[in-house]
């Protein structure tokens, strides 16, 4: 699940958006070792993807939660899982490995307290879960953690050349791989029906396709049993297309220009048009791609680019809006409820 990368350098994205009233993106910004770009797309009625960056001197946090069955797991861990990552690097006097694997491990127990309190006037908040995608660059090592199948990509260029490779640098929790099945089916010996061949892909308990989640705690506890889960940008680009587009162009509005690539291929494949798209409403949208949330990551630190000071404050936190529909149409978004403990 957690993979340090040492001596940092090139690219690193999932990213990416644009502007008909269903995208969103930012300038390009400054951290601590280098520059960074976010954009995001929505499908859903309500927006299930959640994306953030905390730049400070000590420590850049990149999060990237895919949520399905409700929006609830993915605002959750939006709230809630930088103060807990910081917390614990407190504790441990700086950034490890434990520190983020602490994190995970203290943001499923909390959801999972959310959900036995909301339960019985919300039985849905059982089937509500989160892909969870965290990068952690303190001094020269990225730190990347995972659950479920978003991506982490670095893209390098070539010593000696001008040409970009792409180094994928997660693994993917996810039953279309036979390795996962595998796994599975070890861990529950006593279950044969672990993992189901339903709806034409292969299905933990034939419902979902992620194995590892924040949340869905109706697979993970037998006193809380319901149903639903679908891919963003890397079910429409590869690897190397989305380091490709990213080395080839100017880094102001690169996420963006992922997620429209990433669109673009989506309408190619269900034959209508990106114009035509812009004109599908929420929900129905849905038909066509999921929600997608990227953020492009530029690591500069020894290519003797000049730096621009992060001030250490926690309002250098750039979040994606939690809707970007009722974002980009002026109307109210049912504000998150404050958590006990934020250190925001």
């Amino acid at each position: 699940m957690l993979r340090a990368v040492a001596r940092c350098c090139g690219h690193w994205p999932p990213g990416a958006a644009a502007a008909d009233g269903m995208l969103w993106q930012t300038e390009l910004r400054p951290h601590a070792a280098g520059e960074f770009s976010m954009a995001a797309a929505q499908a859903n009625l309500a927006m299930e993807d959640q994306a953030q960056v905390l730049a400070s001197p000590a420590a850049t946090l990149v999060g990237v939660y895919d949520g399905h069955g409700g929006a609830d797991a993915s605002r959750f861990l939006r709230s809630r899982l930088f103060p807990l990552v910081q917390r614990f690097e407190k504790e441990q006097g700086g950034m490890s490995t434990e520190v983020i694997r602490r994190a995970f491990g203290a943001a499923e127990e909390e959801f999972l307290q959310q959900v036995r309190q909301a339960w019985r006037q919300r039985p849905k908040m059982a089937a509500v879960g989160s892909c969870c995608l965290l990068g952690a660059i303190s001094g020269d090592t990225l730190y990347v953690a995972n659950l479920g199948d978003s991506r982490a990509v670095l893209g390098r260029r070539v010593v000696g050349g001008g040409v970009a490779v792409a180094e994928r640098l997660t693994d993917e929790h996810n039953t279309a791989s036979e390795e996962v099945r595998r796994e599975l089916t070890a861990l529950n010996p006593d279950d044969a029906q672990i993992v189901v061949h339903a709806r034409g892909a292969w299905r933990v308990k034939g419902i979902i396709q992620v194995s590892r989640t924040i949340g869905d705690v109706y697979l993970k506890k037998q006193e809380y049993s319901m149903d639903p889960v679908f891919h963003g940008l890397w079910e429409h680009l590869s690897d190397d297309a989305a380091v490709q587009i990213v080395f080839k162009n100017p880094r102001t509005g690169i996420a963006n220009r992922l997620v429209k690539a990433a669109l673009k291929e989506a309408t190619r494949k269900r034959e209508v048009s990106f114009r035509d798209l812009k004109t599908i409403e929420k929900g129905v949208r849905r038909h066509f791609h999921d929600d997608i949330s990227v953020i492009v990551v530029y690591l500069d630190r020894h290519r003797g680019r000049r730096h621009t000071r992060v001030v250490d404050s926690s309002s250098n936190c750039t979040n994606a809006p939690v809707d970007i529909y009722s974002s980009n149409s002026g109307q109210s978004v049912e504000t998150l409820q404050a958590h006990r403990g934020s250190g925001w």
